[in-house]
């Protein structure tokens, strides 16, 4: 019996170091590849380094970004790779080049993209230096302008987690999350001046099964755009403004794009924005999309100029092709328990298309009062409406 005892032990002695040396095995720090975490140093190579023997490795991996102040041009963390989960630590400070010739056009900064079981956690921060570039962005004026880089791209990803993540002064958007399936985020912390164009907090394209739980965004665009082709988008929790809003959009502007289904945006406070919630689209749409099954609920709106709106007349620029109505049917959308202050009279507002109509538009206790003392009014064009429960605006004017 004592023998045996003692043949156990060793063998869980054993098993217990191969597994420690295995996971010292499987954690990579990019100090260990030559990143030396000094903003006069450009670590890219480092950094790329480390991610080549991560993804070369087997297992779950780790990627270790210890605090530091890192210097970084383009990175791109690209599988496929061999691991099956990789989790990276950043800790530290990621500044982005200030150079733009460092940047492929309409490129991003760091991209991952490829792979599964991403988790990016740690605290840290992805600076993108925007400010210097923010001059040389065309795109509020010019429909065919020339892409700045998104600070962090996620890319084609499987079961990804972000948790205890910040970005600020990206020089296009903050994040974009593109073809991603199962995508989870939270306790994040997005910041840029309001007059910095086109930072967009979280941009989502193309993906299924996106939570974004926990985020407060202050930024100069949509704290976060919901655009084509997407599908089962929970938001909850957002803290945004300033910025446009929580947006679903814009849809319809280029040919064949996909149709958005199932989004709810719940328990959140929109504050000294543009918008509050707004699901815009595109007149002369090139070809036909719809977006259907939207819940708005529990939102909280402090002295925001449109609470609600949806645009079916948009474009941002001066010369804009209005010879057509927008070929994006909306229907079954839903506004409940949505309360605050409006800096327009108009607090809801409801234009939508002559060639596809809105359908089963609901508003349910709705109480938006109007900052300029007067009662609060709901513009209406081309939509199937109903209110009921509390009625501030009490119902629609039609145009």
């Amino acid at each position: 019996m004592r023998q045996g005892s003692m043949k156990v032990s060793t063998l869980l002695l054993c098993v217990f170091s191969c597994c420690a040396l295995n996971a010292n095995a499987a954690s990579f720090n990019v100090g260990s590849y030559g990143a030396k975490g000094n903003p006069k140093v450009d670590d890219t190579n480092a950094f790329m380094n480390t991610w080549k023997a991560a993804c070369a490795s087997s297992g779950d991996v780790e990627m270790v970004i210890p605090q530091g102040t890192y210097y970084l041009g383009q990175v791109k963390f690209k599988g496929p790779c061999n691991f099956n989960s990789i989790t990276v630590s950043l800790q530290g400070v990621l500044k982005a080049s200030t150079d733009l010739n460092k940047f492929v056009s309409g490129d991003d900064w760091v991209e991952f993209s490829f792979f599964n079981g991403l988790k990016l956690k740690g605290g840290g921060t992805f600076d993108g230096q925007g400010s210097s570039s923010w001059s040389k962005n065309q795109c509020p004026n010019k429909k065919n302008c020339k892409v700045l880089p998104t600070s962090v791209k996620f890319v084609s990803l499987t079961n990804t987690i972000v948790d205890s993540v910040n970005s600020k002064d990206p020089k296009f958007f903050h994040f974009g999350v593109l073809q991603c399936k199962n995508f989870r985020a939270s306790n994040i912390y997005l910041k840029a001046p309001q007059n910095s164009p086109n930072t967009d907090g979280i941009h989502i394209e193309k993906s299924t099964t996106v939570v974004i739980n926990g985020a407060t965004i202050g930024t100069g665009d949509d704290c976060i755009s919901v655009g084509q082709g997407n599908a089962d988008i929970l938001l909850s929790s957002i803290k945004c403004g300033p910025g446009h809003g929580i947006s679903v959009g814009s849809l319809g502007r280029y040919q064949n794009e996909g149709n958005v289904k199932g989004l709810v945006v719940k328990d959140s406070i929109i504050f000294g924005t543009q918008n509050g919630v707004r699901i815009k689209t595109w007149e002369n749409s090139p070809s036909w999309s719809y977006a259907d099954n939207m819940t708005f609920q529990n939102i909280q709106m402090n002295n925001v100029y449109n609470p609600i709106i949806i645009d079916q007349n948009y474009c941002p620029y001066y010369n804009c092709d209005r010879s057509a109505p927008s070929k994006v049917k909306l229907s079954n959308i839903f506004f409940k328990d949505i309360r605050g202050s409006s800096l327009s009279q108009a607090a809801v507002t409801l234009k939508c298309s002559k060639a596809v109509p809105c359908q089963n538009v609901n508003l349910q206790n709705i109480n938006l009062k109007y900052t300029g003392g007067s009662n609060s009014i709901a513009q209406c064009a081309n939509a199937n409406v109903a209110f009921s429960g509390t009625k501030l605006p009490a119902a629609c004017t039609w145009s």
